[in-house]
């Protein structure tokens, strides 16, 4: 009986949340979009409006943290030597090769040292990411 009735009270649940339309959930309201691209809501404001209340004046904080950034991220002719993308740290690895026989006919082959880079490929830093140990 138990069996029986878990799924008919599954499925009656999933239909019953698909019972609603679209108008139910999202209304139209009461602006065309003709009215809402030319700014005119049904408050009787304009967005321009609204927006001016939100505005404040800088303080002289915000204009130097704002000079900062843009210093910090704009290219002018003081800042174009520096590296805006500096190459991270890739260590050379010295590898010594112990003398060996080599070849068809083995012939013998003297120790020598090797120096590869440890990463494969380049990698750069973004700007302002720390480059050195911490």
């Amino acid at each position: 009986m138990k069996q029986r009735l878990l799924p008919l009270l599954c499925l009656s649940a999933l239909l019953a949340g698909c019972s609603t339309t679209k108008d139910e959930l999202l209304p139209a309201g009461d602006s065309t979009m003709l009215e809402l691209w030319q700014n005119r809501g049904t408050s009787g404001r304009t967005a321009t409006e609204a927006r001016s209340t939100l505005r404040r004046t800088l303080t002289s904080e915000d204009s130097a943290a704002r000079q900062a950034l843009e210093e910090s991220y704009t290219r002018t002719a003081e800042n174009e030597i520096q590296q805006v993308f500096p190459r991270l740290p890739n260590p050379d690895m010295v590898i010594y090769i112990y003398p060996h026989m080599s070849g068809n006919a083995p012939a013998p082959v003297p120790g020598y040292s090797s120096v590869f880079p440890f990463y494969s490929r380049v990698q750069y830093a973004l700007p302002g990411e720390r480059t050195e140990a911490l």
